[in-house]
C-alpha cells in the first residue's frame, strides 16, 4: 500500500535539527515513511511511480504521533472519582488502592479500551502503561482491537503493609503483593517472555513494578537488572513527591533516587515516573546513568507534587536526561491528552521562574514525541518523521478556528491548537482515527459499558461514602 500526502502546509519532523518543512509531502509505503521533504522534490523523486491513495494536504499539517511516557490504563474507570485536595501518598493509599482492589479483569479490559480511544483521539500513537493488576494480555487485547502501539506489563510489589488500610482487600493484596522480590521477578519474566513483541511488534512488555514504599529495594534493583537481561525496559514510581522524599530521608538518610542508585538500580533502561523530588546532584546522576524521567504536568498540578517549586525538569533537559511527557491516570490528571500536557509544560516554568526562555514550545514538542520515544527505547522507529521510520503521525485540520490565522506552526500547535483540530491519527501506516471515529471499535458501546462498570466499582470500593481518609502515615515507619 503506497500513500502520498501532498502539499502539506507544514511538517514537524522533530529530527535532530527540529526541522519544520513548509509545503511538504510524505510518502507512506505499508507501515513506513518512504519519503518526506519539500513537495516539489518529493514529486520529482516519485514522478513515474503510482500510488494507491493520494491525500490533498493543502489545509493539513503533520506531526509525529505523541508518545505517552506514563499512563495507568487500569485507572481509566476512576475519572473524577478522587477529590483534588489530596497529596500523592494519601491519594495512592486511601483512594487508588481501594479502587484497584475492587476492579475486575473485565473492568480493566473495558477501561483500557476506553483509555486507548481517548489517546487516539488526542493524537497519542504509543504509550508506556504501568501495567495490569492481573495480566498484560488484558491491555494487549485492547491494543489489538484499536491498532495502537504501546508497552505494558504487570503491576507488582513485595512490601505489603502489616495491616491493610480501609478499602484494601485480601484478594487484592494477594495478587498485587508477592511474598518477596524473587517471586515477583519470576512472574514478571514469564510475562515478558510471553507478551513482548506481540501484535506484529506493536505491543511490548516490560518488567514494570509499582515502585516507592510498596516495593523493597531488592525489587527496585532486581527489576532493572532483569529488564537488562531480557533486553527490555522497566518503569516505576520514584521521587514522586516531597513527602516521599522526606520519609525516605528520615529512614535511610538520603532521597529516593540516591538510595536506589547506591544499590545499583538507576540504569539507562529505567523510566522513572514523575521524578518530582530530585536534587541537583541527582540530576547529574540521572544524566550519567542514562535513565529517563516521565514528567506528568497535570498530575503534578492536581496533586501538588511541586513541579513549579522544587521540580528540576528544565535542569534535567539541559543536563541531557531523557524527559518524556506522561498523562498519568485519569484520576491523577483528569485526562489522557498530551496536547494539554504540552501547553502546561511550555508555560509553567516560564511563569514560576519569571524566565520566558525556560522549557519552550520546542522542548514541549520534543518531550511529547522524540524524547518520549527515546525513553521508551523505541526512537529507532518512532518519535520523528524520518525516512525508514514507522508511519505514526497526526494530521491537523488547518481550516479550523484554532489555526486561523497562524504564522509559526510551532507556536500555534502548542499554544493555540487543541485535540479538536486533529482530523486523523495514523499508526503503522494506517489511519486508526478517521472521520471522527476510532476505527474498528464501537465507541458508544465502549463508553456505555465503561459508565456501567465504573459506577459499580466505585460503590464496591466504598469511594462514594463519606469518611475516606485524606491523610496517611502508611509506610512512614519501618521498611
Amino acid at each position: 500500500m503506497r500513500t502520498l500526502i501532498e502539499n502539506l502546509n507544514f511538517a514537524f519532523t522533530v529530527d535532530k535539527n527540529d526541522t519544520v518543512l513548509r509545503n511538504a509531502s510524505v510518502v507512506v509505503e505499508n507501515d513506513r515513511i518512504a519519503d518526506i521533504g519539500q513537495a516539489d522534490e518529493v514529486a520529482a523523486r516519485h514522478k513515474n511511480k503510482s500510488f494507491d491513495k493520494v491525500i490533498d494536504g493543502t489545509m493539513l499539517g503533520i506531526c509525529p504521533g505523541f508518545v505517552d511516557s506514563h499512563v495507568h490504563l487500569s485507572e481509566t474507570l476512576s475519572r473524577a472519582v478522587f477529590p483534588d485536595n489530596l497529596n500523592t501518598r494519601a491519594w495512592v493509599f486511601h483512594w487508588a488502592k481501594p479502587f484497584y482492589a475492587h476492579i475486575s479483569e473485565e473492568d480493566e479490559y473495558w477501561g483500557a479500551l476506553l483509555g486507548i480511544t481517548e489517546m487516539l483521539r488526542c493524537g497519542t500513537t504509543c504509550f508506556l502503561d504501568m501495567g495490569s493488576q492481573y495480566d498484560p494480555g488484558i491491555v494487549i487485547r485492547a491494543m489489538d482491537k484499536t491498532g495502537i502501539r504501546g508497552i505494558t506489563g504487570r503491576h507488582a510489589a513485595d512490601n505489603r503493609p502489616a495491616e491493610l488500610p480501609r478499602g484494601w482487600t485480601e484478594e487484592m493484596a494477594e495478587h498485587h503483593f508477592f511474598p518477596d522480590a524473587q517471586s515477583a521477578l519470576k512472574v514478571l519474566e514469564e510475562n515478558v517472555l510471553r507478551y513482548n513483541n506481540t501484535l506484529d511488534g506493536r505491543a511490548r512488555c516490560w518488567v514494570n513494578i509499582e515502585g516507592k514504599e510498596p516495593c523493597s529495594l531488592e525489587l527496585h534493583v532486581g527489576a532493572v537488572a532483569l529488564a537488562e537481561k531480557l533486553g527490555v525496559g522497566t518503569t516505576y514510581h520514584l521521587a514522586t513527591s516531597i513527602e516521599e522524599a522526606k520519609v525516605c530521608e528520615s529512614k535511610y538518610g538520603c532521597w529516593p533516587i540516591t538510595r536506589v542508585d547506591n544499590a545499583g538500580g538507576i540504569r539507562k533502561n529505567l523510566v522513572i515516573a514523575h521524578g518530582a523530588a530530585v536534587s541537583d546532584d541527582e540530576v547529574k546522576l540521572l544524566a550519567e546513568r542514562g535513565a529517563s524521567v516521565a514528567f506528568c504536568p497535570c498530575s503534578s498540578f492536581k496533586l501538588g507534587k511541586g513541579a513549579t517549586s522544587i521540580g528540576k525538569y528544565p535542569e534535567m533537559v539541559r543536563a541531557g536526561v531523557k524527559v518524556g511527557l506522561g498523562t498519568d491516570g485519569v484520576s491523577a490528571a483528569g485526562n489522557m491528552n498530551l496536547m494539554r500536557q504540552m501547553l502546561v509544560v511550555a508555560g509553567m516554568f516560564k511563569d514560576a521562574r519569571l524566565k520566558p526562555d525556560v522549557f519552550t514550545a520546542r522542548d514541549a514538542l520534543r518531550a511529547a514525541t522524540i524524547e518520549g520515544a527515546r525513553a521508551l527505547m523505541w526512537d529507532d522507529e518512532i518519535g520523528s518523521l524520518e525516512i525508514g521510520k514507522k508511519a505514526d503521525f497526526i494530521l491537523f485540520d488547518l481550516d479550523h478556528v484554532e489555526w486561523t490565522p497562524f504564522y509559526d506552526p510551532l507556536q500555534a500547535l502548542v499554544f493555540s491548537a487543541s485535540t479538536a483540530s486533529i482530523t486523523q491519527t495514523w499508526v503503522d501506516g494506517k489511519a486508526v482515527y478517521l472521520d471522527g471515529k476510532v476505527q474498528g471499535v464501537d465507541e458508544p458501546s465502549i463508553r456505555r459499558k465503561a459508565r456501567e462498570l465504573a459506577a459499580a466499582a466505585v460503590v464496591r470500593a466504598g469511594l462514594h461514602e463519606h469518611g475516606v481518609e485524606t491523610t496517611t502515615t502508611l509506610y512512614d515507619e519501618g521498611n
